[in-house]
């Protein structure tokens, strides 16, 4: 991909975005950590310092991609959380529904969940002040429209909700992490079942933390 001189609004925003699109498509081929600038540079069809005249640096690329993806999460859960959720079940149903669907959907969607895992240690360093604050707000913006999802199928969540779709975002970003576990470390539990217990599989366990979390929330008899 080559470009000319971007000479309009029209042009540079069609330039920023095929430097997110191929950002995205390196992000399935590699983790977060191995994606460089100048890769991307070359992929895109950029000098590295044209990249830098649309994102101040890979952290702000990265971010804005973050951003991107949380937002077509939201739209796919919106639909998964209508279809899956019996609302004339009990709130323990509904909660048990609701962890399920969570934590498929996130499972599914593994640059996100690495994005997230990446955010608080490398994403918001190397970027400006302006820059973050714009992050935060639309990350906070995101947050209570998940929060809103919760309460409207689970209402006896109620203040908990944005806590408990923080809390569930950061636990999917740190268990992505662990699986798949790295060859090495497959070879070890073939070796050695007993250490099993120590493989974790990012749905369930998220699930498990989701439903736990969710119960522990809901009201007394």
């Amino acid at each position: 991909m080559t470009f000319q001189r971007a000479r309009s609004d029209e042009q540079r925003e069609i330039r920023r975005r095929a430097i997110l699109e191929t950002a995205a498509s390196m992000l399935d081929e590699m983790p977060v950590a191995e994606l460089s600038l100048n890769e991307l540079s070359r992929r895109v069809g950029l000098a590295k310092s044209n990249v830098l005249r649309y994102f101040e640096s890979r952290e702000a690329v990265l971010l804005e991609l973050l951003d991107d993806f949380l937002a077509s999460w939201l739209d796919e859960l919106t639909e998964k959380l209508g279809t899956g959720i019996d609302a004339q079940a009990s709130p323990e149903v509904r909660a048990d529904q609701l962890a399920e669907i969570l934590s498929r959907s996130l499972a599914e969607r593994r640059v996100l969940c690495d994005l997230v895992g990446a955010q608080g240690g490398v994403l918001e360093h190397n970027v400006s002040v302006e820059l973050i604050k714009r992050h935060k707000r639309s990350s906070h913006a995101k947050l209570e429209t998940m929060a809103e999802l919760v309460r409207r199928h689970l209402p006896e969540v109620g203040d908990g909700a944005q806590t408990f779709c923080l809390m569930s975002l950061i636990s999917a970003g740190a268990l992505a992490a662990y699986d798949p576990p790295p060859p090495s470390l497959r070879a070890v539990y073939a070796d050695e079942p007993a250490l099993g217990v120590l493989q974790l599989d990012l749905r369930e366990t998220l699930r498990t933390s989701c439903a736990a979390a969710l119960v522990g929330v809901l009201p007394r008899a």
